[in-house]
């Protein structure tokens, strides 16, 4: 994500301007929009003209600069595009003003976003931002007969291929089948850094087959043995191993860790909370060291789900005052599936709290 220009408006209030530049980006943006806020960008809307209103015409679709008041925000991750819904409240035609509009944000477009900015907002643009520098990871796991190639995003796993064949075992096959295809899937895909995953040697006969073949990808490419592949592959990859280091530099690498340290926590030291009403304590407490919230349960209860019953904002606020971090974990992905089932919100703590 790119920030051209943040500007004071007054009244609490400030102008941001973004360009996202990556799927990520328009994710991160869904959790940054609320209804209330202002959003200005280009769009493309349907107009009549005065000498078309009495002919059978719905008009040309023109470009036009809009300002628009959210009502509803929604990432279209399959469609590449970030929809922002809700009434114009500036546009070239005057008569067209009040009514509603969705803004189909994409890829390298230029929005303004005018609010009250919330602190935990502003802490996902800046790693949005800092995101820019990050490697871009691929996941490959292989064993006898299959292979499974996943990119690690910051909202979660896509898969990007699945894979059948020989991998030389058994009378009169032919090893480099699936080493082929392999081969082919990770050439077409551009990434700093491939972890190449699984039981047994499978991996290693994998990796010798792409050096033979381009000695230029294969130095992108890390070892690791895991005992599963595919998606639980690719998960035992996040929890540590070989590649820890150039993992936990991700936004999903840090979740995971963040997650089973709250599973471990939770099993042998007690130096944790979890729920609304345990972590409303401990935040009162002073003693937590990082809330972690998914971020759509948060998007939820700012939008007045009100299930847990405690100011969501007030314990944000509170953790800050006390110099605690803020971690937000993506719903798309397993650490936030696996924090949902604990309450949406839990908290490593500095001290125990009665």
């Amino acid at each position: 994500m790119r920030i051209q220009t943040r500007e004071d408006i007054g009244g609490d209030s400030e102008k941001i301007v973004i360009v996202p530049e990556s799927l990520d980006d328009l994710w991160h943006l869904q959790f940054i929009l609320e209804p209330g806020d202002t959003v200005i960008g280009e769009t493309t809307r349907r107009v009549r003209r005065k000498e078309e209103i009495s002919r059978e015409t719905s008009g040309q679709r023109e470009y036009m600069r809009v300002v628009i008041e959210i009502e509803t925000s929604e990432f279209h991750k399959f469609s590449n595009r970030l929809r922002v819904a809700g009434m114009l409240t500036e546009c070239p035609y005057e008569e067209q003003i009040g009514t509603h509009h969705t803004l189909n944000v994409e890829i390298f477009d230029t929005i303004s976003i005018q609010k009250k900015w919330k602190s935990d907002q502003i802490q996902r643009i800046e790693e949005a931002v800092a995101a820019r520098d990050s490697p871009d990871i691929l996941v490959a796991t292989i064993e006898e007969g299959a292979a499974f190639v996943q990119t690690i995003n910051q909202y979660g796993i896509s898969d990007r291929a699945n894979l059948s064949g020989s991998t030389g075992k058994g009378e009169g096959a032919d090893r480099t089948d699936i080493f082929e295809e392999l081969l082919a899937v990770l050439t077409h895909i551009e990434v700093d850094v491939i972890v190449l995953a699984g039981p047994g040697f499978t991996k290693e006969n994998a990796l010798d087959y792409i050096k033979s073949r381009d000695g230029e990808l294969a130095q992108k490419i890390i070892l690791t043995e895991t005992s599963s592949v595919g998606e639980r592959g690719v998960q035992e990859v996040l929890s540590g191993g070989t590649a820890k280091d150039i993992i936990v530099k991700t936004r999903i690498g840090k979740e995971t860790q963040i997650v089973e340290e709250i599973k471990k926590r939770i099993k042998i030291s007690g130096l944790v909370a979890y729920g609304p009403e345990e972590v409303r304590i401990a935040s009162e407490y002073g003693a937590i060291e990082n809330l972690v919230i998914v971020d759509g349960e948060l998007q939820e209860e700012r939008g007045g789900r009100n299930l847990w019953k405690v100011d969501v904002d007030e314990i944000i606020e509170m953790v800050e005052k006390k110099g605690g971090e803020i971690t937000i974990l993506s719903k798309e992905y397993g650490p936030g599936g696996e924090l949902k089932g604990l309450g949406g919100i839990a908290a490593l703590l500095r001290f125990r709290v009665n």
